[in-house]
């Protein structure tokens, strides 16, 4: 008996309730009128009826507008958007607009005044262009109606869109989608008359919207020209236009030093050359060629010490490199050589090239570099890297600036991968260069592919970083951009080679060089034989071989001499230099200097660097999709 009794108050309790106290805010019909003209743009007139009970929506809503995209090459695309009236109840109403990460928000309402509880009814009209698309064989509007961002139920969404008033509706089609963003759901019907109408047929939840897909037939709607997209693309992506005048600014900069101080002094007439030049070691040849230094540097100075008595390599049977101190010998030591000697030999006389010795034979690498640009930077070429320096300082300003003009669209994180890309560009390309050149050098010598394989396999990890901040940096900056960054590292890297210049004295050499180089790669055994005292001897190729190494030329010298060589090694007691002990002379002597050349310099690479300091690591639519869309709220 006393629960009947309870029931029955609850039952009166709740039909004696006022239903404000129990209804929902909630948007009760979202109808959109869309005008599209012959020009291409839009007049949009949505009206929102709502039901407002002074929780979230008190002073009125909120409408999100995206203006901001991106195109299919991650450019920035932005569409026009001005308010023509907002009225709330036919009244009008006051509002504000502030700007948006992608677009606008329009606050319907006054900050200090709320609204009566009840059915309000608010209607938006805006004009907006550049939404629509052009295809080859049909225009389009793809387009959210609704949104996807309101945070209330959506009771109702309907849309109706008036085409210009030559185009066939015959020839028009429609199709819509329903449901939260990438949705396929079709809960609608469509009707097509003088315009065309769309309904949803079911309520849409928190979350999900309405997008409408309108085909029609070329020729009614006016497609914007080249010239006018060129100019758009330029308005909605001003740093792309900075950065172009930015890469015109860096050229000019760079040509203009590169004229006045880079350019290399007329070449003589090259004569063939039977020797390398008197009174140049081949490390400082090889250093004057390239204008800089190098690991190979030290090995073929390392070689010269061996061929003049002052130290021997033995390689064992892992490939591993000892190099042992001798008594030397009277012929005199080249500029940087003594160095080496005292760096490598302080404390031992033998030396293994291993990573534990690092710190050493690092020391005797800087110490030989410094010997070779206090004796022939500047006195036979210059590097010009102040000028260089002034080029990498006006390119971080270019950056800067391009930011800058396109700071209320640019995130700040690509700025980072601007400058960060840049760096990290250019240290892969190098690293594939040198995977290249040893690639390059397989033919001559199966040995190469060890050290081609390792570099390659240490390579991949950081292609594959290369690749991703790309791929991010186009999605977040385009592809324009992108190709600005690539091509300002590539005029870059093109200066920082052709900025420098030999001197006059350098010039000089260079030709001599060259004229070394020329004779060693065509000359005939027999011209070798009659050029020479004494012939092809054993004794001539260890003296040359240094210089051969140095210019990169030891595998032809090595063919030269590969008779030769096994027939001393034939003879009765055998022959082998004094200098190296291993297995690489007697087995391949055709292939001896570029193996040996090849390991050797990847040996003294490896063990000059710390260890850890390198890393070894129809229907195309949906929900949500199109122009228009955002969502809204109350506030």
């Amino acid at each position: 008996m006393n629960n009947l009794i309870c029931r029955v108050f609850l039952i009166i309790s709740l039909l004696l309730t006022p239903a404000y106290l129990t209804a929902a805010e909630e948007i009760l019909d979202f109808h959109s009128d869309i005008r599209i003209f012959e020009s291409g743009e839009m007049l949009v007139t949505e009206t929102i009826r709502v039901r407002a009970e002074g929780n979230r929506i008190s002073r009125g809503i909120y409408r999100d507008f995206p203006t901001r995209y991106k195109d299919r090459y991650g450019n920035r695309y932005q569409v026009g958007f001005q308010v023509e009236s907002i009225s709330r109840n036919g009244i009008t109403e006051a509002y504000r607009i502030e700007k948006q990460g992608n677009g606008v928000r329009i606050y319907i309402g006054r900050k200090n005044r709320t609204i009566a509880r009840g059915e309000h009814t608010y209607a938006i009209t805006y004009r907006t262009n550049r939404q629509l698309g052009f295809f080859d064989r049909h225009d389009e509007l793809y387009w959210n109606v609704t949104g996807n961002d309101w945070g209330f139920p959506i009771n109702q969404a309907s849309a109706s869109i008036a085409l210009p008033y030559a185009v066939p509706m015959s020839e028009v089609t429609a199709e819509a989608y329903t449901g939260k963003f990438g949705s396929k759901e079709q809960n609608y019907r469509s009707e097509i008359y003088d315009d065309v109408y769309f309904q949803t047929t079911q309520s849409l939840p928190p979350g999900h919207g309405l997008t409408i897909v309108i085909t029609w037939p070329k020729g009614f709607v006016n497609e914007p020209t080249f010239e006018e997209k060129l100019d758009y693309f330029f308005q909605d992506n001003r740093h792309v236009l900075t950065g172009l005048a930015g890469i015109l600014v860096i050229l000019a900069y760079y040509l203009m030093a590169w004229h006045w101080y880079g350019r290399d002094p007329e070449a003589s007439v090259i004569f063939p050359h039977y020797q390398p030049p008197k009174g140049y070691s081949p490390a400082s040849m090889r250093f004057v060629e390239n204008m800089d230094y190098d690991k190979t540097c030290f090995a073929a100075a390392v070689l010269n010490l061996a061929v003049k008595g002052y130290l021997s390599i033995t390689e064992d049977s892992s490939g591993k490199y000892t190099l042992k101190k001798t008594e030397g010998s009277d012929n005199p030591l080249a500029a940087g050589e003594k160095t080496i000697l005292k760096s490598l030999f302080t404390t031992a006389d033998s030396i293994k090239l291993t990573q534990s010795n690092h710190k050493k034979i690092s020391a005797a690498i800087k110490a030989h570099k410094t010997s070779l640009k206090a004796n022939y930077e500047k006195n036979y070429f210059v590097t010009n890297r102040a000028l260089f320096i002034v080029g990498i300082v006006l390119t971080l300003v270019v950056t800067v600036i391009a930011y800058v003009s396109g700071a209320s669209s640019i995130d700040p994180a690509v700025l980072f991968l601007c400058v960060w890309l840049s760096f990290w560009t250019l240290g892969v390309f190098t690293m594939l260069k040198s995977a290249w050149l040893l690639w390059q050098n397989i033919a001559s010598s199966v040995v190469n592919i060890i050290p081609a394989v390792f570099i390659t396999l240490f390579a991949i990890p950081f292609i594959g970083a290369e690749i991703f901040v790309s791929v991010m940096l186009i999605k977040m900056g385009g592809l324009s951009l992108l190709t600005i960054i690539l091509l300002i590292i590539l005029i870059n890297w093109v200066f920082y080679e052709l900025l420098k210049a030999p001197t006059l004295a350098g010039r000089k050499l260079l030709d001599k060089i060259e004229g070394f180089k020329n004779y060693i790669e065509i000359a005939e055994k027999h011209d070798l034989d009659y050029r020479y005292r004494g012939g092809r001897t054993p004794e001539l190729f260890e003296t040359y071989l240094p210089y051969a190494v140095a210019l990169g030329i030891e595998q032809k010298w090595s063919e030269q001499f590969a008779d030769v060589l096994a027939a001393a090694s034939a003879e009765k007691g055998g022959y082998s230099p004094h200098w190296y002990h291993g297995h690489g002379y007697i087995t391949d002597f055709g292939n001896f200097a570029s193996s040996l050349s090849s390991s050797f310099s990847q040996a003294i690479a490896s063990s000059s660097t710390a260890p850890g300091s390198s890393s070894g690591s129809g229907g195309g639519g949906s929900s949500g999709g199109g122009g228009g869309g955002g969502g809204g709220g109350g506030w």
